[in-house]
């Protein structure tokens, strides 16, 4: 885990919505549960990708379970990384509400 592969990881806003997902997520996701984590469904293919770059980041792990990877944040994330990441996810959301305000 480096400042330099989470910023990498981090600097896609759908892989910040899949990783914020995961993060409030009660349990593990797989990547079919983010098929429609935009307005136009991604392709299994780019969000296999997307996560493939969150894993080799280190902010996620995946297990196999049948078939499919399921995926959660890594606990030692927080606690290595938290008030960066923090900051980065509350600059995302400044910017989200500033394209949804109308005028803005």
């Amino acid at each position: 885990m480096t400042v330099q592969g989470i910023l990498y990881a981090l600097s896609d806003p759908v892989r910040v919505r899949i990783f914020v997902e995961l993060m409030d997520a009660e349990c593990t996701k797989n990547c079919t549960a983010f098929l429609k984590i935009t307005k136009t469904p991604i392709p299994k293919s780019t969000l296999s990708q997307h996560f493939k770059i969150l894993r080799e980041a280190g902010l996620i792990c995946s297990a196999r379970k049948g078939v499919e990877l399921q995926n959660h944040v890594r606990p030692e994330v927080t606690k290595r990384f938290g008030p960066m990441i923090t900051e980065i996810l509350k600059a995302y959301a400044e910017e989200l509400s500033a394209y949804c305000v109308p005028g803005g």
